[in-house]
């Protein structure tokens, strides 16, 4: 919640109309929306094929099981992959130098140790068979040999993907809104009414959106 705070923090601007001219926001827009819709892609691809339980269980790394089927056939941790690309892109979308100099780098460096330290426990739990694993899967750069096939072996389970994603959406798509509409006056015309209206139409709808989501989980009407 916090890297999302942070989008607000008044910065310098990565993308000027002084350098870029008069529709400068156009860049940012679309650089910065591509690279998000992009991890979140990765995201919903790996949740869909195969969830991996892994985390954080007493203080301890934790993990169930070793997947390797799905997205985890191309890269050991699509899941960070697609949460860097996420947070890059709304760094870009945002227009912050601030974000992207000096938050993303502490984003990227928390995240490394976080995945040096699950290598270690999953090496100690799965010995030679997550040796051989991360021998022909990279760590961070996922590989599109084969991905073709992946999808067409396996069924995306929609459901399961609402249910675990649903937070992440909600979040995601609020802060995207609230940086198209605050950032970029020029989407709404310099309107401040139509922004507003915007706002009490987008932000209702996400909210209802999510409360409904959370309700068929809780209440078991939805299930994986």
């Amino acid at each position: 919640m916090f890297l999302y705070v942070a989008l607000f923090i008044p910065s310098t601007p990565l993308f000027s109309p002084a350098v870029f001219g008069e529709n400068y926001y156009i860049l940012p827009v679309l650089i910065g929306l591509i690279i998000t819709v992009s991890g979140q892609l990765i995201r919903g691809a790996t949740i869909g094929l195969a969830y991996i339980i892994r985390g954080g269980k007493e203080g301890k790394v934790y993990a169930e099981d070793l997947v390797t089927s799905g997205i985890f056939n191309h890269c050991r941790n699509p899941l960070y992959v697609g949460n860097i690309l996420m947070l890059c892109g709304v760094g870009v979308l945002s227009n912050s130098l601030l974000y992207v100099a000096v938050f993303i780098p502490f984003f990227l460096f928390v995240y490394q140790a976080i995945v040096l330290a699950e290598e270690n426990f999953l090496r100690s739990k799965f010995s030679v068979k997550y040796d051989q694993y991360a021998a022909t899967v990279n760590r961070w750069v996922p590989s599109l040999n084969g991905l073709s096939a992946t999808f067409h072996s396996m069924q995306f389970k929609w459901k399961r993907w609402v249910l675990k994603e649903y937070n992440t959406q909600y979040i995601w798509l609020s802060g995207i809104t609230l940086i198209l509409l605050f950032r970029y006056p020029e989407l709404t015309h310099y309107d401040a009414g139509l922004r507003n209206t915007l706002l009490a139409i987008i932000l209702p709808l996400l909210g209802f959106a999510y409360l409904f989501v959370r309700y068929l989980k809780k209440s078991g009407k939805m299930k994986e």
